[in-house]
């Protein structure tokens, strides 16, 4: 069974950084691709960075470009998103996707608020 936990998720205050993690089990995760979305409140889901399998890949959104890096680790089974500069804007609940190969598969999310 495919599972994807998230945590690392917080208050922040603007301008600090935060790193979320994504604990994978139930598939090969070196073999998959896998992104981070994120849904701020009463939005819809917005996605903010992919890697892929090797993790020599990775693109990102915009709005986040140059604040947040995608990274995992294939030995623990691990995905992270490292968070720097956050802005209110980016007050979300992040989640951790399963992209490919595949069944599409999040986990639950993890809140992220930032604010004074």
């Amino acid at each position: 069974q495919v599972q994807l936990v998230e945590s690392g998720g917080g208050l922040v205050q603007p301008g600090g950084s935060l790193r979320l993690a994504c604990a994978a089990s139930g598939f090969t995760f070196s073999s998959a691709v896998m992104t981070w979305f994120r849904q701020a409140p009463g939005e819809g889901l917005e996605w903010v960075s992919t890697i892929n399998s090797g993790g020599d890949g990775t693109e990102y959104a915009d709005a986040v470009k140059g604040r947040f890096t995608i990274s995992r680790d294939n030995a623990k089974n691990l995905l992270y998103l490292w968070m720097n500069n956050l802005k209110p804007e980016d007050t979300a609940v992040y989640f951790c996707e399963k992209s490919s190969p595949g069944r599409v598969v999040k986990g639950q999310g993890t809140q992220v608020t930032v604010s004074s």
